[in-house]
């Protein structure tokens, strides 16, 4: 008798999403994947955020870990769609999901707390214990993942933990709760070094949340049509 779908999702209702979601091209994943929720357990608790910050990465793109070559390190970004590929940045862990095509992938750059019937308050205050700031105070919410470090302290994600792995619907997964971006900023992504294809627009961030992210793309200076494009709902440019 075949089982019941249903049965292995973490609480009824939940909605993580498909491999098939990240078995597209980056760029696609990268926009569609603001809005969307990670949810990591820890213990009893389900941390979880809402991805506001992405970049895309290809194979021929000389700013992408896979344009060095395939290594056992680097396998999850050559395996398919929706395997989680996590490497040591800046002294931190950082998270990225294969896309489709041997050496594409995403970047989750920055999010937000989410909060809801799943993840309460007191989720909320393990991922402030988890990350706190430089004088061991809880950050407020607006910049506790304000970064892809930062982002996987306070979710409590390691790389010794989730490098290479598959998602996991106990453990680790990204869900769809259906929220959307009302507009979203696409710009150049940010640590490239110079002559490595760091003027290419592979970053896109959920405008409504800008402020929050790694680098606000909106701040003084930055020109619309010179420094960023702003996405409509329909994914057009401006």
């Amino acid at each position: 008798m075949p089982t019941e779908p249903t049965l292995s999702l973490p609480w009824p209702g939940a909605r993580p999403l498909p491999d098939a979601f990240f078995d597209r091209d980056a760029q696609l994943v990268a926009r569609e994947l603001l809005g969307k929720v990670i949810r990591h357990r820890v213990g009893a608790l389900w941390l979880s955020a809402r991805i506001i910050e992405t970049e895309a990465y290809y194979l021929v793109d000389k700013g992408s870990h896979a344009s060095l070559g395939y290594t056992e390190k680097r396998k999850a970004l050559f395996a398919d769609g929706g395997h989680i590929y996590m490497y040591y940045a800046r002294g931190g862990d950082s998270l990225n999901f294969s896309a489709h095509g041997p050496g594409n992938a995403v970047l989750i750059k920055s999010a937000h707390p989410w909060l809801d019937a799943v993840s309460g308050a007191d989720a909320l205050a393990a991922m402030q214990r988890n990350n706190p700031d430089s004088q061991g105070l809880p950050r407020v919410p607006e910049r506790l993942c304000a970064g892809q470090t930062l982002l996987c302290k306070a979710l409590g994600l390691k790389v010794p933990d989730w490098d290479a792995r598959r998602f996991d619907q106990q453990r680790l997964f990204v869900e769809d709760v259906g929220e959307r971006p009302q507009a979203i900023i696409q710009c150049a992504r940010l640590g490239i070094p110079k002559g490595r294809d760091e003027h290419l627009p592979y970053r896109f961030v959920d405008a409504r949340y800008a402020r929050h992210c790694t680098r606000n793309p909106l701040r003084r200076g930055q020109v619309e049509g010179r420094n960023y494009r702003l996405l409509n709902l329909s994914g057009a440019e401006r």
